[in-house]
């Protein structure tokens, strides 16, 4: 695909979304398909295409964050795309608000959210030494949105909608440091999450369901990127949402989601739809 197709196809997506419309087929399933290498360059024109309207990257998102899932797929890693400015929310007393009459198909995903505080690149060999390039770590809710039918995409789609990404909600953080890191380790590792719905528990899940630590998916994300050409290394004061915790819920308005984390010591994050 050549620029000006990619370009092409990042314009017809942002106007999906911005509608919002249904795309009746999805790039992966056209005349020639999709490959990946090809997504990240539509991707990347996404970004250029935010950036000309004023809004600026401030991390990555994780997809396929789960080896079932790659084995399922035949892939070998992880997948990403950018969040923005506009697209993250900061709700330090753990509580916020949605509104999401103009969301196509919304999910929710329950995620650990991590700040650099320095650059982090393919050589971090283990979860300690993720975390020691990180500045905070805390809860987050990480809403999705589709415009493909019935969610049936491909990585390479995923990809190329800018990772279905919608909205991140950033709960309170807890700052890391050489003192509290291997006890985060092994938290980030084993802790449990409950997922509720208006009060009653409609999903479970875990540390492990996100390459079997947030910490090492993070360093699978920093040594992914290094095999991606054209992809930038992390930089300090990137966020990175690693990955969901339990399988997405759809969402509508006038709903009281709460996350609840069991193992760890990061609040309870709500959220209420409108």
């Amino acid at each position: 695909m050549d620029p000006n197709a990619a370009t092409g196809l990042a314009r017809e997506i942002l106007d999906a979304y911005a509608k919002p419309h249904a795309i009746a087929v999805a790039p992966s399933g056209r005349d020639g398909g999709l490959d990946l290498a090809t997504a990240y360059g539509v991707e990347s024109a996404i970004v250029g295409l935010r950036r000309a309207t004023g809004h600026t990257p401030v991390g990555l998102k994780v997809g396929y964050a789960n080896k079932a899932v790659w084995r399922a797929l035949k892939r070998e890693t992880l997948v990403w795309a950018h969040m923005y400015d506009d697209t993250v929310e900061h709700a330090p007393a753990n509580r916020a608000s949605l509104a999401v009459s103009r969301l196509f198909a919304p999910k929710i995903e329950p995620e650990i959210v991590f700040k650099l505080a320095r650059p982090l690149d393919a050589g971090a060999a283990d979860a300690a030494a993720v975390l020691g390039a990180v500045e905070w770590v805390a809860l987050g809710f990480e809403i999705i949105d589709c415009v493909f039918p019935d969610w049936k995409v491909q990585p390479a789609d995923f990809v190329a909608a800018k990772g279905l990404h919608a909205r991140l909600i950033v709960g309170a953080p807890r700052t890391v440091d050489n003192a509290t890191i291997q006890a985060l380790v092994e938290a980030l590792a084993t802790f449990k999450v409950k997922l509720s719905k208006d009060g009653e528990v409609v999903a479970e899940g875990g540390g492990r369901n996100s390459l079997r630590s947030p910490a090492l998916c993070l360093g699978e994300l920093a040594s992914a990127l290094s095999r991606q050409a054209g992809s930038a290394p992390l930089a300090a004061g990137a966020l990175i949402s690693s990955g969901t915790l339990t399988e997405s819920q759809p969402i509508g308005p006038d709903q009281a989601w709460t996350a609840s984390l069991q193992g760890i010591d990061l609040p309870d994050l709500t959220l209420r739809t409108v």
